[in-house]
């Protein structure tokens, strides 16, 4: 409207009405040209789309959900828990970029990658999201020249799994990893994660649990002995891995059928597998003629025997199990490995749940950042990740009904009050 006022300013009085039809014809001219721009018979754009949003159906993205502000109280109490423990044992926080360069991750998890997602290529870099928190955690130090460094790090991970909600079993889920990097005397960094890992969820009250500990070394050995060749170690440690989501004999046949293993290979492992206890099972070990045959296997339970003194003098050793079953399928896992089962009582007896897997785990990972550095200089490394999804789906549905910020409880009774080193 502003060239109205200047057309004014130049008509005169004895044009006035002739400047008011040329106003109006001017108009007028303009609509008609904007009208006859307008698509002939066209429907409206926005009636199409109204009718798909009629049609579409509101949710999140499979493996993935909302949470509500009770919900959020409960989380807060959990994180602010774990956050706690981290911190009294030293350790600092950092973050790292949601995702990575996809040839760093999909070298790094073996048959695991195939849950990696990956991203279109932007900007000539093929990217992926993050699968965990360690490799990413190993590419920092590689990259920064870190050799001493105890971290903590909470974030959320992405995995192109087949999602159980009911059991914490997302595709978009957080991971609360604590880590130490760096030379020590033997197993002292193994035993203060398992410390941490004992004390979150002791703290968290949210049932009882076992610890079952294991060495990929010990594994190995036993690999070795049965007859399965070097070159078919990691793929057959992530069938043992399946064990407890599947039985004995289906990991049998995987590992025969699938993974190229003899079957009496296969008969002689399951005698090892079936082996778990304390101190009185690696004096057995130890003196076994077969895994004598291995170097590795008896380092790897010499390490396990000093682990277990050291649970001693922390006074956890009593919900610690040596578990020869236990694998942690990932490739990265070079020594001791770990990993938290809740229990559930049945009949007067501790049972293992199946409903909801492991709460925790973690392990040795001395090759790790080697990979990433270019000279291949190797930073020892040992760290745990506390499974905080499972873990609030537990407390979750223990305390439906109730108000979080009301009744300690609903977050382990107050558990930041409850943690001592």
């Amino acid at each position: 409207m502003h060239w109205i006022c200047p057309f004014f300013a130049r008509a005169s009085c004895r044009s006035h009405h002739l400047s008011r039809f040329s106003i109006l014809r001017a108009f007028s001219s303009q609509l008609q040209n904007q009208v006859t721009e307008e698509p002939v018979n066209q429907p409206l754009p926005q009636l199409g789309a109204a009718a798909e949003k009629e049609n579409m159906i509101l949710k999140t993205p499979k493996g993935t959900r909302d949470f509500n502000p009770k919900q959020m109280a409960i989380r807060e109490k959990i994180f602010s828990t774990i956050i706690s423990c981290f911190k009294r044992h030293g350790a600092v926080t950092i973050d790292t970029p949601v995702f990575e360069l996809k040839d760093f991750l999909l070298e790094n998890y073996g048959e695991e990658s195939k849950l990696v997602y990956s991203l279109k290529d932007q900007g000539g870099e093929e990217l992926s999201l993050r699968y965990d928190l360690t490799v990413p955690f190993a590419r920092y130090l590689a990259m920064n020249k870190i050799t001493n460094f105890k971290r903590y790090h909470i974030a959320k991970v992405y995995r192109r799994d087949n999602p159980i909600m009911t059991k914490g079993r997302y595709r978009e889920f957080c991971q609360c990893d604590f880590d130490i990097a760096g030379q020590y005397d033997s197993m002292i960094p193994d035993a203060e994660c398992l410390k941490v890992m004992h004390e979150i969820l002791s703290a968290l009250q949210f049932g009882d649990f076992q610890i079952k500990i294991n060495d990929r070394r010990i594994l190995k050995g036993i690999f070795m002995v049965c007859g399965v060749p070097d070159n078919k170690f990691e793929t057959a440690c992530s069938t043992l891995d399946k064990l407890g989501k599947m039985t004995w004999e289906e990991v049998k046949n995987e590992l025969v059928r699938k993974k190229g293993v003899l079957p009496e290979a296969a008969d002689c492992i399951g005698e090892y597998i079936q082996l778990h206890g304390g101190v009185c099972l690696l004096k057995q070990l130890l003196q076994d003629p077969k895994l004598s045959q291995s170097k590795l296997a008896m380092e790897g339970l010499e390490d396990m025997k000093l682990l277990f003194e050291y649970l001693t003098l922390f006074g956890i050793v009593d919900q610690i199990s040596l578990d020869l079953s236990l694998a942690r399928g990932l490739d990265y896992y070079s020594g001791a490995i770990f990993e938290a089962v809740l229990l559930h009582q049945q009949d007067g007896h501790l049972k293992e749940s199946f409903h909801v897997g492991s709460v925790a785990g973690g392990g040795r990972y001395d090759g790790l950042v080697a990979t990433f550095d270019p000279k291949q200089r190797k930073v020892p490394c040992v760290g745990v990740s506390i499974g905080v999804e499972r873990i609030f789906s537990i407390i979750e549905e223990n305390t439906k009904g109730e108000d979080p910020n009301s009744r300690d409880a609903s977050a382990g009774r107050s558990c930041t009050e409850k943690l001592t080193c």
